[in-house]
């Protein structure tokens, strides 16, 4: 039986097409907060979390924007005031009703930050709070692990950047649907698909890697890990890798490397899977293009995108992945032990 996760990660495409059409009209609204603001503050727990890793990057990388993460206990624990005057404070919830983060976005505009949010709760607190909300499309989500609403969230997050003047092509981002659908049927015609599945199903814990643009995708493929299949997933820049970690990969603890065809991180993605090689190893990996493929041990296909928005495809095979390996593993990955679908935290 087909379970809910496949069945929705299978609505990315679609979920994808109307959120960006939804979206892109919105940039005027970004970019009338922006002319007011000079750097991001990304608020966000969890797989959004993830997501605005991403938003970082983007702003970073190609808005000139300094982009920053939160830390909502300041907020709703510590209760400390900041001058966030000249701050755009983007908040970041699937469901907009985690009460922490819409605490912290209302902090924020207190503080003197003007404010934007990212939900699929229309009419959610979130949504309601925000100056600008951008609401994706993805329709109810009612698997536990996150797929399509972590998707149209780098698609809100991409439309982001458009407003904020990121120096890319709006026209990558409308071609994102159909990419994403061909990257679902290429990756479950992999012949590396099973054979990765069943290499993992026999370890207790894996590193996932990547940099960049693509960290945010690492980091949300070792959550899914995590959650999904339970298993040990660390994930991490390649960069922190090499500071320490890297000692832990090993015959029976493999490296999945992420990045996307082409950009300044590919080249060390590609070294980090020769030398865990090297040193015994499993590497898979997930995108890349033909030089992380012929580095791995074996490899998933990614989006022929560049790399701006490549982490919007990139992370469809590793959702793939996840759910063949929790059946795999005799898991129900609809509904991991000890999570639901909306956390709470204080």
């Amino acid at each position: 039986m087909t379970s809910l996760m496949r069945a929705e990660l299978g609505q990315q495409p679609d979920a994808l097409r109307r959120t960006i059409d939804a979206l892109l009209p919105r940039t005027a609204d970004i970019a009338k907060l922006a002319a007011e603001t000079r750097q991001v503050l990304f608020i966000a727990r969890g797989s959004s979390d993830n997501a605005a890793a991403y938003g970082r990057y983007l702003v970073e990388s190609r808005a000139g924007r300094l982009g920053t993460p939160a830390a909502p206990s300041i907020a709703t624990t510590y209760r400390r005031k900041i001058d966030l005057s000249g701050v755009l404070a983007v908040a970041i919830s699937q469901s907009g009703k985690t009460e922490e983060i819409v605490e912290t976005l209302d902090w924020a505009a207190g503080c003197g930050a003007r404010t934007v949010s990212v939900t699929n709760g229309a009419g959610s607190p979130l949504a309601e709070a925000a100056e600008v909300a951008l609401i994706t499309q993805a329709g109810e989500e009612k698997a536990v692990p996150a797929t399509k609403t972590y998707t149209t969230q780098l698609a809100a997050l991409s439309v982001l950047g458009l407003g904020l003047g990121a120096d890319v092509a709006e026209d990558d981002l409308r071609r994102l649907p159909d990419e994403v659908a061909g990257l679902i049927e290429a990756t479950e015609a992999s012949p590396a698909l099973p054979r990765i599945v069943e290499e993992l199903a026999g370890v207790t814990g894996a590193v996932v890697s990547g940099r960049g643009i693509a960290f945010g995708t690492a980091l949300e493929l070792a959550l899914k890990i995590k959650e999904a299949c339970y298993l040990h997933a660390m994930g991490l820049s390649y960069a922190d890798l090499l500071h320490g970690p890297i000692a832990v990969v090993d015959a029976k603890t493999p490296a999945l490397l992420v990045a996307a065809d082409s950009g300044p991180t590919l080249p060390g993605t590609i070294a980090l899977a020769e030398r865990a090689r090297s040193a015994g190893a499993p590497a898979y990996g997930v995108g890349g293009g033909d030089g992380l493929a012929a580095a791995c041990s074996a490899a998933l296909p990614g989006p022929g995108l560049p790399e701006w928005v490549a982490p919007l495809g990139l992370i469809v095979p590793g959702q793939i992945l996840v759910e063949n390996l929790a059946r795999r593993l005799g898991i129900d990955p609809d509904v991991p032990r000890g999570l639901n679908k909306v956390t709470q935290t204080t």
